[in-house]
């Protein structure tokens, strides 16, 4: 009818998720997996030659079975992001905006300032995602409530010193992954994965609708990708996201830690919203009820389509996986919200 695009501006939507189906079917294999090494919210995993590194707080340590974590190196300010050079530098950027490769600080132009991501290439060509103009990396909840899309896509060519902007008007790009000379890049706020031209800039969406916020990607042994979220997405959110006064005062007024948003870790306040409703039964957390947080790694085949997942559900512990990331034949994941790295042996993991 002539009238529909009137009348829809007076109609209700509706609120809706994607299914956790298909390769998103839920299991508890995060939960089942053994515990590599207590360390408290880990953030960033990198294999690095034959070590296996992770950022916690404003310390990078080494991680190895049977040892307890070791620190390599601490950093005036919490690390947001690692990278390691084809030449072995260690590439390291800050929550206070600083990069730092082999301990030498690079210029950086002044609009980057939330460094969520680092990627090589194999020339030494350094992709960085800039997650927002707006926040600082700590501040994600707020740039996702304030509904943010000031992220961006840099490079800086292994010969040059300059970093050069190929995108912007991301929704805060969280993870990268370099195919050939692409870079494929995680979009957290619009849920999605794109694709960008290394030379021309331009992009393509390879992956949408995905049931969680996508966080960091790192390499498959076959020439796949893992993909880590690093929260869920669920009805009440993406109900609280539609209400801008709603959303405005909750802002203004709640301490963000008890706001309507994704969280890393949940059920640690009696202050945190979602305790009510269908979430417990006779005092049992059921697995399937609607949840802040939760722990999800997906596999990617080599066209970048989900082929099998893992899981930690609404009554895991094993929430908040930022970064995974593949080594001799293992999968190792970062839980930040469960305070440990866990362990998977892919021959043997029944994927």
């Amino acid at each position: 009818m002539i009238l529909d695009p009137i009348l829809d501006m007076f109609r209700g939507k509706a609120v809706t998720i994607p299914p956790l189906d298909g390769a998103f079917r839920p299991n508890t294999r995060l939960d089942d997996a053994s515990s590599f090494a207590e360390l408290s919210e880990p953030d960033n995993l990198l294999a690095c030659g034959d070590r296996l590194l992770a950022s916690s707080g404003n310390a990078v340590y080494s991680l190895a079975a049977g040892a307890e974590p070791k620190v390599i190196e601490t950093f005036p300010s919490p690390i947001t992001a690692l990278a390691g050079s084809p030449s072995g530098e260690l590439t390291v950027a800050l929550e206070s905006g600083k990069l730092l490769v082999s301990g030498k600080e690079l210029s950086l132009p002044g609009d980057l300032s939330c460094i969520t991501a680092l990627a090589y290439a194999e020339d030494g060509t350094l992709w960085l995602a800039n997650g927002s103009a707006e926040h600082a990396p700590s501040q994600w909840a707020a740039d996702l409530m304030k509904k943010g899309a000031s992220g961006s896509l840099w490079k800086r060519d292994a010969t040059g010193r300059e970093f050069r902007k190929v995108a912007g008007d991301l929704a805060f790009p969280h993870g990268l992954h370099l195919i050939g000379s692409d870079v494929l890049v995680s979009e957290s706020w619009r849920h999605q994965l794109i694709r960008f031209d290394g030379a021309a800039g331009s992009r393509s969406t390879v992956l949408t609708h995905l049931p969680g916020y996508p966080a960091r990607l790192s390499p498959a042994g076959d020439g796949g990708a893992w993909l880590a979220l690093f929260a869920p997405r669920n009805r009440l959110i993406e109900f609280v996201l539609q209400e801008t006064h709603y959303r405005q005062d909750m802002i203004d007024q709640v301490p963000p830690a008890y706001w309507i948003a994704p969280a890393l870790a949940s059920n640690r306040s009696f202050l945190e919203p979602l305790q009510c409703g269908g979430i417990r039964t006779m005092g049992i957390h059921k697995p399937w009820s609607p949840s802040r947080s939760y722990g999800l790694v997906v596999r990617l085949d080599a066209e970048m389509q989900p082929q099998f997942s893992l899981h930690s559900r609404a009554n895991g512990t094993r929430h908040g996986i930022c970064s995974v990331t593949e080594k001799a034949g293992r999968l190792f994941i970062a839980s930040k919200g469960g305070d440990c790295v866990l362990a998977v042996d892919l021959a043997s993991g029944g994927f």
